[in-house]
């Protein structure tokens, strides 16, 4: 799909003479309008969930929301977390959203023991009572460091587990990034165009569906007629965009 992507953005850049984009270029490009597409569908979930519970979405074919849902399912992983200091694990660098945290003790019998989403502000409070402090039954995580403590890698991308006797059996479900697309190629060729070679080890192809290149099309060419300063290009697509937002409502 990203080889037709770029032909098709160089074809819209190209007639009319507006310049031309390097595959560099476009690749960062990409990246940043699939981030977009991508970022878009949860708004998207949100509001036909809306009209679905409302009784303005239709269903079979036409149902929008299991559509968006089985792409969000493609992103859908699950981590075992490693163990970094007292009662605290590091964050997979690809997570988006934080799903389902559990310990899982594989037994037998096999058990799992969900580790519920504690607010920063409130996992104090909760640490103070013996009445509603986190145990092996009911556990709680922050996303984040712990607030009451030093810890040994004291970055965003952890969580703090309570009871901090837990650290081992963490399993993660979250919701990760696409991965960056690449449109790689050979050498120049004689007429100094790049050839497309989609056996270099660092190609990667868009990751979201073949529905959604008319969306990444139309956001890479704003990008590119930012970057080449054409607002004439960049009101086209605007254009387009709006059209497409029309249409799907």
């Amino acid at each position: 799909m990203i080889n037709e992507v770029r032909n098709t953005v160089l074809s819209i850049l190209n007639k009319n003479n507006n310049g031309y984009l390097t595959p560099e270029e476009f690749n960062l490009f990409a990246n940043q309008a699939q981030l977009e597409v991508f970022e878009g569908y949860f708004f998207s979930l949100a509001n036909w969930k809306k009209k679905q519970n409302q009784r303005m979405s239709g269903e079979n074919y036409a149902d929008i929301v299991k559509e968006m849902e089985e792409v969000l399912d493609i992103f859908t992983v699950s981590s075992s977390l490693t163990h970094v200091a007292t009662g605290q694990f590091t964050l997979p660098n690809d997570w988006y959203t934080l799903l389902k945290m559990e310990v899982v003790k594989t037994g037998p019998p096999k058990t799992y023991t969900e580790i519920e989403r504690v607010a920063q502000a409130k996992i104090g409070r909760l640490l103070s009572s013996n009445l509603t402090a986190p145990n092996n039954s009911f556990p709680a995580y922050v996303v984040g460091p712990a607030p009451i403590a030093s810890p040994i890698n004291p970055t965003a991308n952890t969580v703090q587990v309570y009871p901090e006797s837990i650290n081992t059996d963490v399993l993660l479900t979250y919701v990760r990034y696409p991965q960056t697309p690449a449109w790689t190629y050979n050498t120049i060729g004689a007429d100094g165009d790049p050839v497309f070679n989609p056996s270099s080890a660092s190609y990667q192809d868009f990751e979201l569906p073949l529905s959604d290149a008319i969306d990444i099309t139309i956001k890479i060419c704003e990008y590119a007629g930012i970057s080449i300063r054409e607002q004439a290009v960049v009101n086209f697509e605007k254009g387009e965009e709006i059209l497409q937002l029309k249409t799907e409502s």
